[in-house]
């Protein structure tokens, strides 16, 4: 019995972007991005079949669906999060969520300079923290992922003497830890997530995959009224 090769949709819009992939077997079929502050709704369907007519994929011939699921935009991650669950659910196939952060880190392999420092994965939070996780030479978390202002920030890379950034806040955190001692390098790894790291992580996570759940460091801006949006009477 021939196996049906591993061919995976990823999708990501948690930062300033939208991107999507199809990945069979460790190779890129077809790849877009399109950076954008907002519009991902609009966008995201059109670049999915695009990709697959690129790679001359169907949606029956998809192993899995995998997603960005934070941290990032509030709207972006429940809009990608959306689309891969209901395409998954569709398909019956598994739905692999992966981190941001994680994704940036393992990013700078892909690059001319893989790490030989440890890797701070940084994302825009347009707040006056951001969004931080601190992986080894490895690429190994060596934290929790976090929202950290300069102060916390600087303690969290305390022990680096030299530290690469990666990701779209990497030049907000070398000012940040400007003139803590810690040295910082930007990498020059893309600063979105790439969905082809996004597919090559997921395809190592399918078996048991559930549906993901977005990860928030913060709840999101918009609240609800006291009276929890009841008309008043």
């Amino acid at each position: 019995m021939t196996l049906k090769p591993a061919t995976i949709l990823s999708l990501d819009c948690a930062t300033t972007g939208c991107s999507v992939c199809v990945w069979r077997d460790g190779a890129v079929l077809a790849a877009s991005t399109q950076e954008m502050a907002r519009g991902q709704a609009e966008v995201l369907m059109p670049m999915i079949q695009d990709a697959l007519n690129a790679a001359n994929v169907t949606p029956a011939d998809l192993s899995a669906v995998a997603v960005t699921r934070g941290p990032g935009a509030f709207t972006g991650l429940r809009i990608a999060l959306a689309a891969a669950r209901g395409l998954a659910l569709s398909l019956d196939i598994p739905c692999v969520g992966v981190t941001t952060l994680e994704v940036l880190a393992q990013g700078v392999n892909e690059g001319v300079d893989a790490p030989q420092h440890p890797v701070l994965a940084c994302v825009e939070s347009k707040r006056a923290d951001i969004y931080v996780q601190l992986f080894d030479t490895d690429l190994k978390p060596l934290s929790e992922p976090q929202a950290l202002a300069a102060e916390a920030l600087a303690t969290l890379v305390q022990t680096c003497k030299t530290v690469l950034l990666v990701g779209d806040a990497s030049a907000r955190a070398a000012d940040m830890l400007a003139g803590t001692g810690a040295r910082t390098i930007l990498s020059t790894a893309p600063h979105l997530p790439d969905p082809g790291v996004i597919a090559r992580l997921a395809a190592t996570r399918t078996q048991g995959a559930t549906s993901p759940a977005p990860l928030y460091l913060r709840p999101p801006d918009a609240k609800l009224p006291k009276n929890s949006g009841r008309s008043r009477t």
